[in-house]
Parts: C-alpha cells; sequence; structure tokens
C-alpha cells in the first residue's frame, strides 16, 4: 500500500500532536498529500418559548472560528513539516466521527492516521472513542496513534 493522501484529524491534544507528527512521517516517506482537519461543534441553540423565535450566532462567529482553526492547524503544520510535505487544511462543522469520515469519502484519502486517548473502563462507556467509531466505518485503512508520554 502506497497511501497518496493521508488524513490526520486534530483535536489539538497532545495525544493528536504524536499522531500528527508520525502522518508527517509517512507523508514525506511516500511523497503524500497530509490533509490536516479539525472538527467544531456546532454552538448550542437556545430556543425561546416562542416556537418561531430562535437563538442563533452571527455569521461572524463562524468566520472568526474558521478562521481561528485554520490557523491553530498552520501552526502544527509548521511544528512538524520540513517543508516537503504538502498539507491541505479544513476546519469542519459537526460531529468529529461523522465530519472525519464525510471528509475521507468525499476526498480521495488512502489512509487516516489518528490518536486514541486509550480511555478504559466507566470512561471509555460514558464518552466512547472517536478513533473506534472512525475504524469501525472507514472508508480506508486506520492506523491508530496512542502516545503514552503523558498519560
Amino acid at each position: 500500500m502506497k497511501p497518496n493522501h493521508i488524513l490526520a484529524p486534530s483535536d489539538f491534544s497532545h495525544h493528536s500532536e504524536a499522531a500528527i507528527k508520525s502522518a508527517f512521517e509517512l507523508a514525506e516517506q511516500f511523497g503524500a498529500t497530509l490533509h490536516l482537519v479539525h472538527v467544531l461543534a456546532e454552538p448550542v441553540v437556545a430556543i425561546a418559548p416562542e416556537p418561531m423565535i430562535v437563538a442563533s450566532q452571527p455569521p461572524e462567529y463562524y468566520q472568526e472560528s474558521e478562521k481561528a482553526c485554520l490557523e491553530a492547524l498552520q501552526n502544527v503544520s509548521d511544528k512538524f513539516n520540513s517543508g516537503k510535505v504538502k498539507v491541505e487544511k479544513a476546519a469542519l462543522w459537526g460531529s468529529p466521527v461523522e465530519s472525519v469520515l464525510e471528509y475521507a469519502s468525499r476526498n480521495p484519502i488512502d489512509l487516516i492516521v489518528i490518536s486514541t486517548h486509550g480511555r478504559t473502563g466507566l470512561s471509555h462507556i460514558l464518552m466512547g472513542s472517536v478513533a473506534e467509531s472512525i475504524i469501525r466505518n472507514a472508508p480506508c485503512p486506520v492506523l491508530t496513534y496512542r502516545d503514552k508520554s503523558k498519560d
């Protein structure tokens, strides 16, 4: 398998940074394009007592959130890119699992490199596992990376 497009989702944690570092190394080794993505959560919308009145965020909120996200992804790219890897960055909206899977399906992704926090027991049951859901439903192979240095 020679991946041409590698997807590396980031939640900006030290766990995802370790996986992204590995994704950059793989992308450089294979001459692949690296897709760095972060999923922004939709803001909670308050519904007023009147059914026709719904509070929503102004368009600037979404624009500023996306801009800040893309700047943070650029910082991650600057930290790990030797300058030899072509990088595509995207700010996605929605649930992390659905957004990553949709991005992987709509783009020519050959491999997903994702971190796992290594939760077990009750915290795994309550919080679930984004990585596990992506592994089960991805349209391509998934490489999971667990950084045990800061558990």
